[in-house]
């Protein structure tokens, strides 16, 4: 409600009086929760996911928790095996490889984005492209990675 009421302030100097001021009070009300809506449907809250494992224990032992649910002493169990940092050392090589592959704008995008942790407005920048462009682009290297 909070953005929608700004957006309504911000936009009444711009109001022309071709709507009721309700209806268009409510499409800004609408597109608001249209595009809430599109942002959080892309996260699954932690909270929907339960707090069982598959054997029906506890996902985190309560007695590493506060009472206000915060960590009372850090995890000293991170899995880390020689096994797995091979694994990991193979899955890399794989990923390195299937990249090396692809198109050089489709490179160029994953490898900013995903390996480097630029954001898409600077990979938007850095190759001039519209954002459009550059969410194509990614899509399309991260589902031939992926494939691979």
């Amino acid at each position: 409600m909070q953005e929608t009421w700004m957006a309504v302030l911000k936009g009444l100097p711009e109001f022309q009086d071709r709507s009721a001021l309700k209806t268009w009070f409510f499409r800004i009300s609408a597109n608001r929760a249209r595009t809430r809506g599109r942002k959080e449907g892309r996260s699954i809250p932690m909270s929907a996911l339960g707090n069982l494992d598959q054997n029906g224990k506890p996902v985190v032992d309560v007695d590493r928790l506060t009472t206000l649910g915060i960590w009372a002493r850090p995890s000293t169990e991170f899995g880390v095996t020689p096994e797995s940092m091979a694994d990991r050392s193979e899955i890399r090589k794989q990923v390195d490889s299937a990249i090396a592959t692809l198109p050089d704008r489709q490179r160029l995008v994953i490898t900013l984005r995903d390996l480097d942790g630029c954001s898409s407005d600077e990979v938007g920048n850095v190759l001039e492209i519209s954002a459009t462009n550059q969410r194509v682009l990614l899509h399309r290297a991260r589902s031939k990675v992926r494939q691979a």
